[in-house]
């Protein structure tokens, strides 16, 4: 019997012990094509020399120090390396350990600026519905995923949600993907007036939309727009990408497939591969600044900010990633995969969408592809697929709720950037028997 507080607890979970590449092994001894990287995280797979050699190397020199007392050669290289390779005007990292503190930094960091520039009424935050930014108070809070979110509701700063950026359910018929797109960017907009264009603090959204959705790209133009209109009120663009971005959608960085740079973005699994524990926050010059010239320090701080260790790790995924040229085997995979599960599903009668981009891809299950009706939320499509993926060696992410935080039910794929042509093969195949099996 297990003393660890799972977080289902009526499920009795394999032991992991031992991954290489794109697998994993249990005591058991059973292989498992790990085909979602767990959650889009582990981006060059497991037990990749490369990096277990740095954190080696690091650990000799140093394993912590309290960022209050010192900052480390590594963390220094590393956020020079981000801050080289970010979108325009990104001057600075913060260190923190997964995408929930990038999140929660982030939105301190937003109400901090209008407090150091002299706007302190400013106090509303815009997101989305259906959307995910991690769960911690402040990132749930902005998180529109609403079966999340409604045991804590009482505990939760005040957030006005919108529409997102889901063509698949909600663009109508008279409408072209750039109507659509300006729509929802007339919504945000008139949102900004309702709440007073000097009270918004920041807009945050998910470049390509992650775990409650599922890999869904936004329309042309759309995050032209929304840059646009936060310019206009001065509201921040914070964009999250913890999950899509690190080079999950073929580019280190997807708002930049989209010709946008976000004031804040928060980046995670990519970064560190989950060889340790590492999330960012990357920062405009213009709040660096204000936060010198203001209270002239960030007022938010964890014991482990900055760590030696995951600094250590995430510089060395990064550096494989550039030395490897695994972006340019992202796309092209990426296209692979695309290939295989239009030919798996696209003329499913149970499969209403294939959407994604590079290696962050995801299937939309529908009741009735007509109609586009989701199975009803007491059949636990998501878990009985994740069931059977797994009784056939296959780890995937199935979500439930993706139409309205209740009803629907998708996969997602985000496999290590490193897959073969004949993993990808394995992988569609046995999603595909998983999927039968549970529709069956």
């Amino acid at each position: 019997m297990t003393r660890i507080l799972q977080r289902n607890p009526a499920i009795n979970l394999p032991v992991a012990v031992r991954g290489a590449g794109v697998y994993l092994y249990d005591r058991d001894g059973r292989e498992y094509i790990d085909a979602s990287g767990g959650a889009a995280v582990s981006c060059l797979g497991h037990g990749h020399p490369d990096i277990l050699a740095a954190m080696r190397t690091q650990l000799d020199k140093l394993a912590y120090a309290h960022s209050s007392f010192f900052t480390t050669e590594v963390a220094e290289t590393l956020a020079e390396t981000l801050v080289a390779s970010a979108p325009a005007g990104i001057s600075h990292a913060y260190f923190v350990c997964d995408g929930s503190e990038a999140v929660e930094a982030a939105l301190k960091m937003a109400r901090q600026y209008f407090v150091d520039i002299g706007q302190p009424q400013r106090k509303h935050l815009i997101a989305r519905r259906q959307s995910y930014h991690g769960n911690t108070l402040g990132a749930l809070a902005v998180t529109g995923r609403e079966w999340n979110r409604a045991p804590f509701e009482p505990l939760l700063i005040r957030t006005t949600h919108v529409s997102p950026c889901y063509e698949y359910r909600e663009k109508r018929v008279d409408e072209t993907p750039e109507q659509y797109g300006e729509r929802l960017a007339r919504e945000l907009d008139e949102t900004i007036q309702r709440l007073g264009s000097d009270q918004v603090i920041a807009f945050i959204a998910e470049t390509v939309g992650g775990a409650t959705l599922g890999c869904v790209t936004p329309v042309p133009g759309y995050f032209k727009r929304v840059r646009e209109i936060c310019d206009r009120y001065g509201v921040l663009l914070i964009l999250d990408e913890v999950m899509c971005g690190m080079g999950r959608t073929g580019s280190l960085h997807a708002c930049v497939e989209e010709g946008v740079a976000p004031d804040l973005m928060t980046i995670a699994k990519g970064l560190g591969g989950g060889y340790q524990a590492i999330g960012a926050v990357l920062v405009q010059q213009k709040i660096v600044e204000a936060i010198r010239q203001g209270l002239g320090a960030f007022q938010h701080g964890h014991t482990y900010l900055a760590h030696p260790m995951g600094a250590a790790a995430a510089l060395a995924v990064q550096q494989v990633i550039v030395r490897d040229k695994l972006l340019d085997n992202v796309k092209r995979q990426g296209a692979g995969l695309v290939q295989r599960l239009q030919a798996a599903f696209a003329e499913h009668p149970h499969i209403g969408d294939i959407r994604g981009r590079g290696l962050f891809q995801a299937v939309e299950l529908v009741q009735d592809r007509e109609t586009k009706m989701p199975f009803a939320a007491a059949k636990k499509i998501s878990g009985r697929l994740k069931a059977e993926a797994m009784a056939r060696g296959l780890c995937c992410y199935p979500s439930s709720g993706t139409v309205d935080g209740r009803a629907g039910d998708h996969v997602m794929l985000a496999p290590p950037f490193i897959v073969s042509d004949a993993e990808l093969d394995m992988i569609v195949e046995r999603l595909k028997g998983a999927f039968d099996a549970v529709i069956a």
